[in-house]
């Protein structure tokens, strides 16, 4: 897919979110300023981190920030690990022959007693650390390794990524391990979203099908006017119904009673086909593909929801209020069938 990969460092390979968070605090006390959980630092944290730093802190030198920040980092008890798949994905690339690349706002010199630590070195042609705004490099590094744009990405946790790569002209892989929820990241769009770089691997190592995927999913109501919603980072984060792939040898009602007890614990009845959808290389999805959606509607009798990881949340809401929600485009067209036929009970 691609012959050039330029990595963060920070949440993409390795997982320091920890120190940094114990550092961020030990700042922020400094000042009287009350300290992040995890989840908080999350989703206020960004970079450029002056910028994070000048709205939290305004008018304290970043420089005097840093001197604060160093030594709380450096002794931080917090570990600092290589994060699940990102050395089996640095070693698939290396063996294909990929050249990888670092550009990180990371601290140069932790950086580098990082990458010597971990014993990473080898993998990477260059790296560029303690880089403030990374768009501000990133068309020198495409120019100064004569890096085809088309055939080159950069892989992140952050929206700075996302537009660093679409600064570049590049293409744009988030990875949902690291500083930045998934919500975050899909409102600057990014290219490719995949939760981990395992998934990563998987999906570069997959030849292209030469045919459409066939998926089931199903509308599904409680027999009394409330029907289930759910929003998922696989669309954008947009609402949908919850539905997935039929394997092989499997009957379309045989894995859409699978799909949805994998996704919302739900046992359906009541199924009834309602359309088939094409859905070619929808700007919605998490990355290109020709989907074959087998649409159905079907009923539960409970309310008792509970999600798997591939979705962030549910609601049951009647149909005009289903209407109301951000709804991914072939969700739309199921919904107006069924209320064109008269299909809810």
């Amino acid at each position: 897919m691609f012959k050039n990969l330029i990595f963060d460092w920070s949440g993409t390979l390795v997982d320091d979110m920890g120190p940094v968070i114990e550092a961020t605090n030990a700042v922020l006390e400094k000042y009287g300023i009350a300290p992040y959980d995890r989840e908080g630092f999350r989703r206020s944290f960004r970079l450029p981190y002056r910028e994070f730093y000048a709205e939290v802190l305004p008018g304290i030198d970043l420089e005097e920030l840093e001197a604060h920040f160093r030594p709380a980092f450096d002794g931080a008890t917090s570990l600092v690990t290589v994060l699940p798949h990102a050395r089996e994905k640095l070693e698939w690339a290396k063996s294909r022959g990929l050249r990888m690349f670092v550009l990180t706002s990371m601290d140069a010199i932790a950086f580098a007693r990082q990458l010597a630590e971990f014993g990473m070195q080898d993998f990477f042609e260059e790296t560029y650390a303690g880089v403030l705004d990374k768009r501000e490099l990133i068309d020198q590094i495409i120019e100064t390794h004569g890096l085809a744009k088309d055939e080159t990405a950069f892989v992140g946790d952050m929206t700075h990524d996302i537009e660093t790569a679409r600064h570049g002209g590049i293409s744009s892989i988030a990875v949902l391990t690291g500083y930045h929820h998934a919500e975050v990241l899909a409102e600057v769009r990014p290219d490719i979203t995949v939760p981990d770089l395992g998934v990563l691997v998987k999906m570069f190592d997959k030849r292209k099908a030469d045919r459409p995927v066939a998926t089931v999913g199903a509308l599904i109501h409680d027999g009394a006017g409330k029907i289930l919603m759910i929003r998922t980072h696989k669309w954008s984060d947009l609402w949908g119904i919850p539905g997935g792939k039929i394997e092989r040898g499997e009957s379309s009602e045989d894995a859409l009673r699978r799909e949805i007890m994998e996704e919302t614990a739900l046992d359906i009845s009541d199924i009834h086909f309602v359309m088939v959808q094409d859905c070619i290389n929808s700007p919605e999805f998490i990355r290109p593909e020709h989907f074959l959606l087998l649409n159905y509607i079907a009923r539960s009798k409970s309310h008792e929801v509970t999600l798997n990881d591939e979705a962030e949340e549910f609601q049951w809401v009647t149909m005009e209020e289903a209407f109301s929600l951000d709804l991914n485009t072939a969700t739309k067209t199921l919904l107006e069938r069924i209320v064109a036929d008269k299909l809810l009970p």
